[in-house]
């Protein structure tokens, strides 16, 4: 989720004001530590996606933690969450009176969950709660999380993106009022993910960590050391989760890690980009792509359509996240985009619209979607346009 500074364009890190109230409980069998985190008289309605986590026990486990609670359940929440769906579980809440709600899943049930959360007795259009940004948000019922795939960083930050099928809309909302009271993050309910999971995961939280390093220096030393190591942690564990899916400790960082790249402490006081992710939401909600691949896609194209300006930062993250110390500023920050591809390969994640079947016919529908969204004035600057939006995906073909 995006988290906006206002740029001051100079050398100087941005002021700030940083607030994450949410609780982390982190270990293998913490999820029994429910019970002491959901009030005891509370009415829980537990969301979750598919069927896996009731096949894999994790649902189980969260019942008995939650002993004697009342206890409901509204599953099918789908990896792009859509409105259609939540749209349900607000009326089942609304009718039958729960109070406290657990997500149990990914970024993309604790994004619905949030949504949820917020509409529960908003007094209008429901939908106004996305396409306000958040900023109509008065209040919202409690929650908490249970993660099971780690990538977006949901678990610890007041973001959420929601899908609308019948306007062909993904759009993201923030508020205070969203976040988790607390999120049990136990790495051993990473085991049994599908590659394909893990796979866009690490991507998914290397581009977040991405889009708020990657812009210009405004001699942010603690934030870009940190984005750096968040950045050179998943390239290391980033294959390690593919090749060893029970090995506690690469799973333990990877969670960790995806969670720290969007909980908001990287992006203090820095520029932030987030072109990516908004032309990425486009491929989605058009084509269907995995969030994670429309980001593979979309960003070494976005690299080099914005050399010029992102060059001194490019060179920089070649230096200290891939240790190239040979060549000039623009040699250094090109290969940078190399490698870059490379690991998202190297992730079995395709960094092209062909590897996906798409053409150049996917080009005018993605940037007059782009236009219906207002989406028409991105980056860090304010200046990638539709016309440049068009020049980053035919670069991508």
């Amino acid at each position: 989720m995006i988290f906006p500074a206002i740029p001051n364009k100079g050398l100087y890190m941005n002021n700030f004001e940083f607030y994450n109230p949410t609780r982390i409980v982190f270990g293998e069998g913490k999820i029994g530590e429910l019970d002491r985190l959901v009030p005891t008289n509370a009415k829980v309605l537990v969301l979750f996606g598919g069927e896996s986590a009731r096949k894999n026990g994790t649902l189980d486990e969260v019942t008995d933690a939650l002993k004697s609670r009342q206890v409901g359940y509204f599953g099918g929440i789908e990896a792009n969450p859509r409105y259609e769906t939540l749209i349900k579980a607000v009326a089942l809440i609304e009718n039958e009176g729960y109070d406290f709600l657990l997500a149990v899943g990914g970024g993309s049930v604790i994004d619905g969950t949030k949504f949820i959360a917020a509409a529960v007795n908003y007094p209008g259009d429901k939908w106004e709660v996305v396409t306000s940004g958040g900023s109509t948000i008065k209040t919202a019922l409690p929650f908490g999380t249970v993660l099971t795939l780690p990538a977006t960083g949901s678990e610890m930050n007041k973001g959420s993106v929601i899908t609308r099928e019948e306007l062909h809309s993904k759009l993201a909302f923030m508020s205070d009022k969203v976040f988790p009271q607390f999120s049990i993050l136990d790495p051993v309910k990473t085991y049994t993910l599908p590659p394909r999971q893990i796979s866009n995961g690490v991507v998914d939280a290397f581009v977040h960590v991405i889009e708020q390093y990657l812009t210009y220096p405004v001699n942010a030393n603690v934030q870009d050391a940190f984005a750096e190591g968040l950045l050179k942690t998943l390239i290391e564990i980033g294959p390690k989760a593919l090749e060893n899916p029970t090995d506690y400790d690469v799973r333990a960082n990877l969670m960790w890690t995806a969670t720290l790249a969007l909980n908001g402490l990287i992006g203090v006081g820095v520029p932030q980009d987030w072109a990516t992710h908004m032309l990425g939401h486009e491929i989605t909600v058009l084509y269907g792509l995995d969030h994670a691949q429309t980001l593979a896609i979309i960003l070494p194209s976005m690299m080099h359509e914005k050399l010029a300006q992102k060059q001194a930062k490019m060179a920089q993250y070649a230096e200290r996240v891939w240790g190239i110390h040979d060549g000039s500023e623009k040699e250094k920050a090109l290969k940078s985009i190399e490698l870059t591809r490379q690991f998202f390969e190297s992730m079995q994640v395709k960094t092209r619209f062909k590897d996906y079947q798409l053409t150049q016919d996917v080009v005018e529908p993605l940037v007059d979607s782009l236009v219906a969204h207002n989406m028409v004035t991105l980056g860090e600057h304010g200046d990638i346009t539709p016309e440049v939006s068009r020049r980053i995906f035919i670069a991508s073909l």
